[in-house]
């Protein structure tokens, strides 16, 4: 049996260049999805999961992150003071979730990409496998889907990436995985990522969303990459970014890699218009919002909707 997964990685340094200018002093990690930011709704994950060591990866202008899972005792204290016993703990639950998670924080430093982050906490993994998740991200699913990626991982002892089944058309938005067999149960023997191939190029109806399991080997081709990186940047030579999708291409290229369809459904908020629909979703869900809502969008959207302009002099 592979060991249990007790590692993660969530990459929180970027710039949430698509959500400017709401992102120039609040970090997109803390833009809230229902009553919680959504890197807690990843953390939360990540701990229902079984996850007990997260490194969260960060950068300049993410202390709004550290704050938020600090325990509060003088607010929790004031919160009780006032009657306010329900507020207390919610703030006490956040610092346990915290707590249970064992959160640690890490600067990043290197070229710019998604793999760097990982490469930079990778020296507290050892030979461990890692679960890595993206912080902009919001799974809804009766089993998590970092829990269904670990289970993956535990039958094939081998990488592991979170699919989701697509739309062809929809193909230039994602990575496309090249399927070599289909094993049954979501689980998918893949060869590697097509990133972003026109829908008649795709190589297959899935898409590679946020979630992995990366493996030792993985790590050593991101070390590979961020060698040939600095080579290049010292010769003069034109340098990219360091990306994890292309050391698991590298590493696939001679080793098994694996695709789990995951069960539920996704929301991606690094972008206004899905990170609206997050937020919609998540309110018409709870008993609360939902029928307040629901109102409102039959009132919006009856014939008596028009919107009345205001008056340019006032």
């Amino acid at each position: 049996m592979s060991p249990t997964i007790r590692r993660a990685v969530i990459p929180a340094a970027g710039l949430g260049s698509r959500l400017l200018p709401l992102t120039k002093a609040i970090p997109k990690e803390m833009l809230p999805v229902g009553d919680k930011p959504v890197i807690e709704h990843t953390v939360r994950e990540l701990v229902d999961s079984g996850i007990t060591d997260i490194t969260i990866v960060v950068s300049g202008g993410k202390s709004l992150i550290q704050e938020h899972f600090r325990p509060s005792p003088a607010l929790v204290a004031q919160l009780r003071a006032d009657g306010k016993t329900e507020y207390a703990d919610a703030v006490e639950e956040v610092a346990e979730l915290a707590r249970r998670g064992h959160i640690t924080y890490l600067d990043q430093h290197g070229p710019y990409g998604n793999g760097t982050p990982v490469l930079n906490a990778a020296r507290a993994f050892g030979d461990e496998p890692v679960l890595v998740l993206w912080p902009d991200d919001v799974f809804v699913a009766d089993v998590p889907r970092a829990q269904q990626l670990i289970r993956a991982y535990e039958r094939t002892g081998c990488p592991v990436l979170a699919l989701l089944p697509m739309d062809p058309a929809d193909s230039q938005r994602y990575g496309v995985p090249i399927v070599k067999e289909d094993l049954g149960q979501g689980q998918l023997r893949i060869t590697g990522l097509l990133e972003k191939p026109e829908p008649a190029d795709a190589p297959s109806e899935f898409a590679a969303i946020g979630g992995y399991v990366i493996t030792t080997g993985i790590v050593d081709e991101l070390r590979e990459q961020t060698r040939r990186w600095y080579e290049a940047r010292e010769s003069g030579r034109p340098v990219g970014e360091i990306y994890l999708t292309d050391a698991i291409n590298a590493y696939a290229a001679d080793h098994a890699v694996y695709g789990q369809v995951i069960q539920g459904t996704w929301y991606d908020t690094g972008n206004p218009a899905d990170y609206l629909v997050a937020q919609f979703a998540h309110a018409l869900a709870r008993p609360d919002y939902g029928p307040v809502l629901r109102d409102l969008a039959r009132r919006l959207d009856g014939p008596d909707s028009a919107v009345t302009e205001p008056d340019s002099a006032t």
